[in-house]
């Protein structure tokens, strides 16, 4: 009989700070376009297959299968397919982390490494991920977090980055966007997909960083702004209420009606008329 004993230490090193805000399986057919943008936390990119083009700051680059491009905070940067090329790929969206890469002296922009002969690790944590990402099952933000963990670990087993943990500066500077691009738009036609694509923020990361941010959701302050600017119609000019719901974006006046009496607890008509007594 033979037996091998390996003593694990007790504490090998802190764990890693980091934290997951969103994980995206997306596929480019020719019907994407993005432009250069920037965000306060870490993002990483794995190439699945096909291959298109990413945008960093100045610099442009071929991409390709098993492509991994990591870009730190505030660096502005996007990925581009190619027409007639399909380009399949999954985006990780990190906070309080950021790469160095072990050859520079001091931080950088951004870094590609290639994972051809460790794709089946690769692909294991990240299929993994978007398994509990989208099934959510009991206790998928532990496993979340330690797939992650361990994600981490084997690229800087596998390539010359280090870590640098980074505390997340601000998630004010992408909800204070939000918040002026709904003051701007909220007579448009917004919503969750819109908001989303304007700020090239995750739905769910949006809706979660906005409503600690304002204290209510996208959508909710959203119907806010249309609410006050309805009032000042109601008081000031002799608009229908279906033209000022159609003014503010409401889908029919039945629905600008019924919002309208959720937050002011009477119905628009009752509302002018208070007004015109005054």
């Amino acid at each position: 009989m033979s037996n091998s004993r390996f003593a694990i230490n007790e504490k090998s090193g802190d764990r890693f700070k980091a934290n997951m805000l969103y994980i995206t399986h997306s596929m480019y057919e020719g019907d994407w376009s993005s432009k250069l943008h920037s965000h306060y936390y870490t993002e990483i990119f794995y190439v699945i297959r096909g291959d298109g083009k990413f945008y960093v700051e100045n610099e442009v680059f071929d991409i390709g299968e098993d492509d991994l491009i990591i870009v730190n905070p505030f660096v502005s940067h996007t990925e581009m397919g190619i027409p007639d090329h399909d380009l399949e790929y999954i985006v990780l969206g990190i906070e309080n982390l950021e790469f160095l890469n072990n050859t520079d002296k001091g931080d950088y922009n951004y870094t590609r490494l290639n994972y051809y002969e460790y794709k089946h690790e690769v692909l294991f944590y990240l299929k993994t991920l978007l398994i509990e990402a989208q099934n959510k099952d009991e206790g998928y933000e532990l496993v979340c977090q330690s797939l992650l963990e361990v994600l981490i670990i084997n690229m800087i087993r596998r390539a010359k980055v280090a870590l640098k943990p980074k505390k997340s500066a601000s998630a004010n500077k992408d909800c204070e966007f939000i918040e002026k691009y709904i003051d701007a738009h909220f007579k448009d036609n917004i919503d969750l997909n819109t908001l989303s694509k304007v700020s090239y923020m995750n739905k769910y990361h949006l809706v979660h960083s906005f409503t600690k941010f304002k204290g209510i959701s996208p959508m909710q302050y959203l119907q806010k702004k249309r609410i006050e600017e309805a009032k000042t119609l109601l008081a000031t000019t002799d608009l229908t209420m279906s033209e000022i719901g159609n003014v503010l974006g409401f889908s029919s006046s039945s629905y600008f009606a019924q919002a309208f009496k959720k937050n002011m607890k009477k119905s628009p008509a009752q509302y002018r008329k208070e007004c015109n007594r005054k």
